[in-house]
């Protein structure tokens, strides 16, 4: 009986743990002196064919606001130091779609 209830108190906190091991993922962590200017986003936005409508900072990642080539409204988000795409969300007919 003890080892059941030591086995499904693990498997709470590992259910608990998880999604937020998900989350801290997604988390940039850079120092700020470390980070491309603001104008190098947006000129590597214009690059890929985005019109940037929107750039803020998000957990610590640049998040671009914007419309891709073919009108469509984006949301990427960036790591500050390198600018490597860490997430391109593509809303299509009001839904959100990860690629």
């Amino acid at each position: 009986m003890k080892r059941a209830v030591t086995i499904l108190s693990f498997l709470a906190v590992a259910t608990a743990v998880a999604p937020g091991m998900a989350w801290a993922e997604q988390d940039c962590f850079v120092p700020m002196a470390n980070w491309q200017s603001r104008a190098a986003v947006v000129q590597m936005a214009q690059d890929n064919g985005w019109a940037v409508r929107r750039l803020k900072i998000d957990d610590g990642c640049y998040e671009i606001h914007a419309t891709d080539a073919q009108g469509r409204r984006i949301e990427v988000t960036l790591q500050p130091q390198t600018l490597q795409v860490l997430s391109l969300e593509i809303e299509r007919g009001g839904r959100d779609r990860d690629d």
